[in-house]
């Protein structure tokens, strides 16, 4: 390699450390992301631990309790078959955050490698990738997930793997716009001027510089998922019982008679969500705000 290149390459290593050190002394001084990245941990930890300290069974019935109210002996009350009510919300959160984690995973997984191999080769396979995003993209993503979920079947797999692929464009355009910049950079030219294969080139040398707006835009996505698996399981097409999610909790909401004179069946679960996603949109914020200062809104 020319000494040229290893400066090239060195000089950009230091200013990628001093680029992270920065960004995390902004981050720590956005309060509003470091309240969120709190609250979201406890509702993480909570949702982990409590049903091994207090042995919750979201699945088990009551008889004697059926609709009841909040007691000493049911904190939240219970269903229409006698259900914990909230043994239900603590496992509802672990569906509804893992949906949610996984799906987004599975967008960048798709997404990130696509928009790459489109900014990097331009010509045909950008032309296929964008107007594959194009298509995806034309149709209500909503919509799109519905008939998606209705040819696979309603349940947790199929709900995270369809809001998955329903999200992929987003992140192949946010990262195609980068590498069309990145690659066109100094210290990338004389990579491919050393030989260096473009395997390597687009791992090592783009992808690392090109990924801080998949980053923020992981956090929204993230947000984006829950919401998509609360509304297909309010419409019967999400998660399915007996498995609990915040989502089909909120179909409770469905029926006037629960709606108006049963509040505890239905709205501790949309006050969680609510508070997650705030939350996880904020630490969005707070991530968009230490990477790109100039992005911040005054």
């Amino acid at each position: 390699m020319s000494d040229v290149a290893l400066k090239s390459i060195k000089k950009d290593k230091e200013e990628s450390y001093s680029y992270m050190k920065d960004v995390m002394e902004r981050f720590s001084h956005h309060k509003a992301a470091l309240i969120s990245m709190f609250i979201l941990g406890l509702i993480i930890l909570l949702c982990a631990v409590l049903p091994l300290v207090m042995d919750l069974d979201p699945y088990s019935t009551d008889s004697l309790a059926v609709y009841a109210a909040p007691s000493a002996e049911h904190i939240l009350g219970t269903d229409e078959i006698g259900r914990d009510l909230f043994a239900r919300l603590v496992y509802g959160g672990r569906t509804s955050l893992v949906v949610g984690v996984i799906s987004m995973l599975i967008s960048v997984f798709i997404g990130v490698p696509l928009g790459i191999l489109a900014g990097y080769y331009r010509g045909w396979i950008e032309a296929m990738v964008l107007r594959l995003a194009d298509v995806f993209m034309s149709f209500p993503s909503i919509v799109l997930s519905m008939v998606m979920v209705s040819i696979m079947g309603p349940s947790l797999t199929s709900v995270t793997i369809v809001i998955g692929i329903t999200g992929w464009p987003q992140f192949a355009r946010i990262i195609y716009s980068k590498v069309i910049i990145t690659r066109e950079m100094e210290y990338v030219q004389s990579a491919k001027a050393t030989g260096i294969k473009d395997g390597r080139i687009m791992t090592q040398y783009i992808l690392p510089n090109a990924l801080s707006p998949v980053l923020i835009n992981m956090t929204f996505r993230t947000a984006q998922a829950i919401l998509m698996e609360a509304s297909l399981s309010f419409l019967g097409l999400g998660v399915k019982p007996p498995t609990a999610s915040w989502g089909n909790i909120l179909q409770y909401a469905q029926n006037i008679s629960s709606l108006m004179m049963r509040p505890w069946m239905w709205m501790p679960a949309g006050i969680l969500m609510l508070v997650t996603v705030v939350t996880v949109n904020f630490i969005g914020d707070g991530i968009r705000d230490a990477l790109d200062p100039k992005l911040k809104i005054q």
